[in-house]
């Protein structure tokens, strides 16, 4: 998905959640000046359907129960991915664009009807604590974890930094030992970098936090340490989107100039152009980018600003085709609504929505497209044919053709 996140209402008005585009006192003055107008009939209906519900449901429902019932059918029903959120969902969306939180960093998932360890972040009490991959939790605070409940487990294992939490580990055939961990702040990035070969990098983003461009130029820095780049293989497979911002901050590390994208809506400020400065981090070496049915939103911006700018040739399969921008707009309960409130295009002005973007390098027989394995070939390189086609591509665009 493409967020942009808005401040609060007038009551905290300044006050902003995540690095979207923020709207001022007079442009909120101006929004909500617009009082909301219900015809009576339609109030009437609603009113009447409400009170046959409440009087007639086979079950009794509570008054907030069914206007969240409400308000959430009100909102999904506009498109895909317009949405309500309550209180505790927008808190979740919040950290997750916000790429830190306060825990005890570690990524699981369900795995035999147990809640097992897939990573110990960097640096995290976790990692620290020594938690392995592999590790399966037991229990959280001495309560057994519900296999069937992953979302229970990550919420109790979240906590107000400093607090303390009791982790019990089952280690392959060991006994059952219990770890007592100090919650802290956790980073989850989300760009990684690895040199293929030298003088050709990989780097690989998973998601668009508010984090993502400034890790991504360190990712940059960091290879440029092992020499000059002559190549790139930006790895944007099953990215999902995230953040519009860290989008644009992606697009322009690489570009020196052009429009990297343009939106449009019926608010003022859901029309935007977006456009590159001057300074491109890679010197004009050239990139691959590789995509799949996966990269979607955020990611089909950056691909689409230097597929369209002639900076990087695409190599994969057709995008996702997601052309729309959420706002997250802050509610009076704690809650938000998740609002489909621009399209957006490319810069040669393509809508890519339901449609995707089809890469100059389409890889529909791997099998015959990619390149033998080299001897001397990194891990990736060995198991993934695609990150070698499009080496194989960047090489010859360096050395040229014959």
């Amino acid at each position: 998905m493409s967020l942009r996140l808005r401040p609060l209402p007038l009551f905290i008005v300044g006050i902003t959640l995540g690095t979207g585009i923020s709207l001022g006192l007079t442009a909120w003055a101006a929004h909500d000046a617009r009082a909301p107008v219900l015809a009576w009939q339609n109030a009437q209906l609603f009113a009447e359907v409400y009170q046959n519900i409440k009087q007639d449901y086979v079950e009794e429902i509570s008054d907030e129960k069914l206007m969240g019932a409400a308000i959430r059918g009100t909102v999904s029903g506009l498109d895909p991915y317009s949405a309500y959120l309550d209180p505790k969902e927008f808190e979740e969306m919040r950290l997750n664009t916000a790429g830190a939180y306060s825990g005890v960093g570690i990524e699981i998932s369900t795995a035999e009807h147990s809640i097992k360890v897939l990573a110990a972040i960097d640096d995290s009490p976790a990692a620290h604590a020594g938690i392995r991959e592999g590790d399966i939790v037991i229990a959280i605070d001495n309560v057994p974890v519900d296999a069937a409940n992953l979302n229970d487990s990550v919420e109790r294992m979240r906590g107000e930094s400093g607090s303390q939490v009791t982790l019990s580990i089952q280690r392959a055939a060991a006994k059952p030992f219990a770890v007592v961990l100090t919650r802290g702040t956790v980073q989850m990035h989300s760009v990684k970098h690895e040199m293929l070969e030298p003088g050709y990098g990989y780097v690989r983003i998973s998601q668009f936090n508010e984090n993502t461009g400034v890790e991504f130029s360190h990712e940059l820095a960091a290879l440029q340490t092992k020499g000059p780049l002559l190549g790139l293989v930006l790895d944007l497979r099953n990215n999902p989107g995230g953040v519009l911002d860290a989008a644009v901050a992606v697009a322009d590390a690489m570009l020196d100039s052009g429009t990297i994208v343009t939106a449009d809506g019926r608010a003022a400020d859901a029309k935007f152009e977006m456009k590159a400065h001057a300074g491109d981090l890679l010197n004009n070496a050239p990139i691959a980018i590789l995509v799949n049915g996966g990269s979607a939103s955020a990611a089909e911006i950056v691909a689409g600003a230097l597929k369209d700018n002639q900076r990087a040739v695409l190599i994969g399969q057709t995008t996702y085709g997601k052309g729309s921008v959420q706002s997250v707009l802050p509610l009076s309960g704690g809650g938000a609504i998740k609002l489909t409130t621009s399209h957006y295009y490319t810069p040669s002005g393509a809508s890519i929505n339901h449609h995707g973007i089809v890469p100059d390098v389409v890889l529909d027989d791997l099998a015959k497209q990619a390149p033998p394995i080299p001897t001397s070939a990194s891990k990736l390189l060995r198991d993934d044919a695609e990150v070698r086609v499009a080496l194989a591509k960047l090489r010859s665009k360096v050395r040229g053709p014959g």
